[in-house]
C-alpha cells in the first residue's frame, strides 16, 4: 500500500487462540462472544499480523509474529494455525531476511517477538541477521526478570539471542527513530509497551499492537485482562483515539481475525471502524490472493 513516500505491507504469521475472557477483561461474555465465538476451551481466534514499512532506504519490520520454535504442546495449547509466515510473506514481496534493517518490537510477549529468532544449525540466532532490534529498556528488564504473572508470556529463546549477538538496541521513552517513524512508549499492557506512529506527506498511521488488538477493543473500557496496568491502558487509548479520529489516522490492527487496516471515526459518541478492503491494501493481485 502506498502511504505518502512510504510503502506499507501487512504480513501474516498465521492465527492462534487465547482465552476470550482474558482478551476482554471485565467485559461480560454476552457482549463479545457474538463477534468472537469461543471454542470449547473458551479460546477465540486471533490473527498474527506484523507490518513491513519500506522507506526507500530502510526496511522496517514491526513485530515478528509467533515464529516456529514451539513444540506440539505449545501449539495445541494456543491453537496455532500456521497458515502463513512472515518469511513467506517477505519472499512474496521479493525480500530476504537479510534485507530487513530494523525490527521494532512493540513488546516481548511470545506472539509479538517469537519470529525474532530461529534455530539454525542447532543454534538460536536472530532471524533477521543485519537488523537492529529496538525494544524499550523497561520492557527488556521485565522480560529478563518476569514476575509470576508475566512469566508465561516471556520466553527467553525469543529475545536473549538478540543481546548475545549484539543486535539489540534498548531505548527509553518515546522517540523518532527515522524521519516519520516514531515510537510511542505507552505502557499499559506491559510497562514497556510501545506503539508505532508512521507519518509521510501529511498522512499518519498507527500500529496499535495490544492497545487495540481487534476492532472489538476500540471502546475505551474494552481492555484485556492481560494488561498489567489497566488504568494506563485506558488513559493512553483515550488520548490516542482522539488524535486518530481528529487526524484521520490509518489504524493497523495486529490481532483482528479479518480487518487489517481502517479508519476510526466517532459518531453519536461511539467509535466506529471503517475497514479498508484488501484490494486497496495489496497493490499486487497475486499477493492479495495469496495472503
Amino acid at each position: 500500500m502506498d502511504f505518502g513516500k512510504l510503502k506499507l505491507y501487512p504480513l501474516c504469521d498465521g492465527f492462534f487462540g487465547l482465552d476470550g475472557g482474558a482478551m476482554f477483561g471485565v467485559v461480560p461474555k454476552p457482549l463479545w462472544e457474538k463477534k468472537h465465538p469461543p471454542d470449547e476451551r473458551n479460546r477465540i481466534k486471533l490473527a498474527l499480523r506484523p507490518l513491513l514499512v519500506a522507506t526507500g532506504k530502510e526496511l522496517i519490520l514491526i513485530d515478528t509474529g509467533i515464529g516456529d520454535k514451539y513444540d506440539p504442546d505449545f501449539a495445541e495449547r494456543y491453537r496455532i494455525e500456521k497458515t502463513d509466515s512472515v518469511l513467506l510473506g517477505l519472499a512474496r514481496l521479493n525480500f530476504k531476511p537479510e534485507d530487513i534493517t530494523t525490527v521494532i518490537l512493540t513488546h516481548l510477549h511470545f506472539d509479538h517477538c517469537g519470529g525474532s529468532t530461529q534455530i539454525k544449525d542447532g543454534k538460536l540466532v536472530p532471524t533477521f541477521p543485519r537488523a537492529h532490534y529496538i525494544v524499550q529498556q523497561a520492557e527488556w528488564e521485565d522480560a529478563i526478570n518476569p514476575n509470576r504473572r508475566s512469566r508465561a508470556s516471556y520466553l527467553g529463546e525469543n529475545f536473549l539471542p538478540l543481546k548475545e549477538t549484539h543486535r539489540l538496541e534498548l531505548i527509553n521513552g518515546s522517540i523518532e527513530i527515522y524521519p516519520g517513524i516514531e515510537l510511542l512508549h505507552t505502557g499499559g499492557h506491559t510497562r514497556g509497551m510501545q506503539l508505532v506512529k508512521i507519518t509521510s506527506d501529511n498522512k499518519t498511521a498507527i500500529f496499535w499492537s495490544d492497545m487495540i488488538p481487534t476492532r472489538s477493543h476500540i471502546p475505551i473500557p474494552y481492555i484485556m485482562g492481560y494488561d498489567l496496568f489497566p488504568l494506563d491502558s485506558m488513559d493512553q487509548k483515550e488520548k490516542l483515539l482522539n488524535q486518530a479520529v481528529n487526524g484521520n489516522w490509518l489504524s493497523v490492527l495486529e490481532h483482528d481475525q479479518e480487518a487489517v487496516m481502517g479508519k476510526i471515526t466517532l459518531k453519536d459518541g461511539k467509535y466506529q471502524f471503517e475497514q479498508i478492503k484488501e484490494d486497496k491494501i495489496y497493490e499486487h493481485p497475486k499477493l492479495a490472493n495469496e495472503i
